[in-house]
């Protein structure tokens, strides 16, 4: 049985859910998101909560069951709250900076790594080492901070790098003589 599959998902009152055949819409506050259920997956609502089902226990679909629960699962949050990320740079000259939808980072390389920014996910900058992203698409920001995290990933002897906000480092020791 999978245990993921079988929790029950409580909607808000901002969120409205929409299922015609296999497409399912969620729209929110924030905005609106939508998935394609696999074959033998369905879902059931009675009033407020909402409960994903299998057609059968093949374990392809119960393998899908708990993926399609946790995706919904997601989609409700983002479009009622919102997903937010925070990076920070850690280096001597490390810095970035916003024009447009292109951000454009200093980080020790010869050239500024200019990355494009995706639709769906809006960045604002406090300072010129910190990165706020906020989107109502888990995955997609969830891809935008690693993509920019693997610009330059933090150095394990210095520290230097693209780190999440609040990451912890354990620098190693150095050469000894």
């Amino acid at each position: 049985m999978s245990r993921m599959g079988n929790k029950q998902i409580t909607l808000t009152s901002k969120v409205k859910l929409e299922v015609s055949g296999q497409d399912v819409k969620v729209s929110g506050p924030k905005g609106t998101l939508s998935y394609t259920l696999p074959e033998g997956i369905s879902l059931e609502q009675e009033g407020n909560v909402l409960s994903v089902k299998r057609a059968s226990d093949e374990r392809q679909l119960k393998m899908k069951h708990g993926l399609v629960r946790s995706l919904l699962n997601g989609m409700i949050t983002g479009v009622s709250d919102g997903f937010k990320k925070q990076l920070e740079l850690f280096g001597v000259g490390y810095r970035a900076q916003i024009a447009g939808s292109k951000l454009t980072l200093s980080l020790g390389y010869s050239n500024p790594v200019i990355y494009e920014i995706p639709a769906g996910v809006t960045v604002t900058m406090p300072d010129q080492t910190h990165i706020n992203l906020e989107s109502i698409d888990k995955q997609k920001i969830g891809e935008v901070t690693a993509t920019i995290r693997r610009f330059r990933t933090p150095d394990a002897y210095h520290g230097k790098g693209v780190r999440y906000l609040g990451e912890k480092m354990t620098l190693k020791e150095g050469k000894t003589v």
